[in-house]
């Protein structure tokens, strides 16, 4: 059966003004529902600058990006906001708050223009709420949160939005281990049980590796590989795209990256 095509990024190219050479350089990625899909490369590769795009924040000067089948750029910002959810990178917080007051701000494109919450409103924060596994830190203060509570309440802030894309930008920076996996392994829920598409950008690739359904691998603001994971991430372009020696173990039919320490040079 097919799956709803969500995000539909069909060979652009970027630039951005006074540079000397494209950001993004004939680059594509296809979303569909149910699916998650990571976008990896070194720093300065293009990454963030394809989400804009993507987003309609940034217009291309070739090719096109379409969102449920409209131009991405073409969306108003609260009704794009009804169909994605996003979790920067970085975020900086001027008032001091609550969890649910944060999760319910994901109810914003929802809202009159008084503001004023309805039931079916309160009803989606707890729904986030709980999808997060959060509900417990509902009346903690944000600045009191662990950074993988935080995570998860900035998860759930986007998931209030009731999206059908979530993308996500770093969303494991600063985190250990543990939460490391807990948020990944949320990740792939939202997609397999809600039906979510996701996009990520993570420099984590192993982890990229096992949940991920796709990778786009990108160098230089260029496609160096698209598809299944055990296709792009062979020891070959891993090691071309960030120029360092590595190995490639297979564990669960999923490519796993180890880097190697290079060889002293004897004279």
């Amino acid at each position: 059966m097919d799956r709803e095509l969500i995000l539909d990024v069909r060979a652009v190219s970027y630039r951005y003004p006074e540079t000397a050479r494209d950001a993004l350089a004939g680059v594509s990625l296809v979303a569909r529902a149910g699916e998650v899909h990571a976008v990896l490369g070194p720093n300065g590769s293009g990454k963030t600058t394809l989400l804009r795009v993507a987003l309609g924040l940034a217009r291309p000067a070739t090719g096109s990006a379409a969102i449920l089948g409209q131009p991405a750029a073409a969306w108003s910002r609260r009704d794009l906001a009804r169909i994605v959810g996003v979790v920067p990178q970085r975020e900086d917080h001027l008032f001091p708050q609550r969890v649910r007051e944060t999760v319910l701000l994901g109810r914003y494109p929802y809202l009159s223009v008084w503001g004023a919450e309805r039931p079916e409103d309160q009803a989606a924060v707890d729904r986030a709420l709980a999808r997060c596994d959060v509900s417990s830190l509902a009346t903690r203060w944000i600045w009191t949160l662990s950074g993988g509570e935080y995570q998860r309440v900035r998860l759930a802030r986007a998931l209030a939005q009731e999206p059908k894309l979530l993308v996500l930008d770093e969303p494991t920076a600063s985190l250990d281990v543990r939460h490391e996996m807990e948020l990944f392994e949320l990740v792939r829920a939202l997609a397999d049980q809600d039906g979510l598409a996701v996009v990520l950008i993570t420099h984590h690739v192993n982890l990229a590796a096992r949940f991920a359904d796709r990778v786009l691998l990108l160098a230089d603001g260029r496609t160096a590989g698209d598809g299944a994971p055990a296709d792009v991430l062979t020891r070959e372009t891993v090691e071309r795209v960030f120029a360092w020696p590595v190995s490639i173990a297979s564990f669960d039919g999923r490519p796993q990256m180890i880097p190697l320490r290079k060889q002293e040079e004897h004279s």
